[in-house]
């Protein structure tokens, strides 16, 4: 027990040694013009590199997501249909399909489906 704690103390006290060392040798003292801005090849942009971000686009792509996990959730239920009866896999199946409709209709009734400012 004791030598497992001192190992384990050791490999802290070193691991926390180098990180240390790190941060101090590679600090940057200087932030150079060229290397911050968009374009590395030496030339002034000649306008910005930044545009706006899409609310909308990003909401699109969340709701996305969501749905896609869903899909991934879906897929373990062909299995679970071989394992329980057919009324209870009707039945879990109803639920997820009627959680997930309902889903869908709240987003388009909020508006969050529709491509327009």
């Amino acid at each position: 027990m004791l030598v497992t704690t001192l190992a384990g103390l050791m490999i802290m006290v070193l691991s926390m040694a180098m990180i240390t060392i790190n941060t101090i040798i590679s600090k940057k003292t200087f932030s150079d013009r060229e290397k911050s801005s968009p374009f590395e090849c030496g030339f002034d942009p000649k306008s910005n590199a930044r545009l706006p971000f899409s609310m909308h686009f990003f909401l699109i792509a969340v709701i996305f997501l969501i749905f896609d996990v869903e899909i991934t959730l879906l897929m373990p239920m062909i299995y679970t249909m071989k394992i329980t009866n057919l009324a209870s896999f009707t039945l879990m199946f109803s639920y997820f399909i009627i959680i997930l409709v309902l889903g869908v209709y709240h987003e388009w009734n909020q508006g969050a489906l529709t491509w327009t400012k």
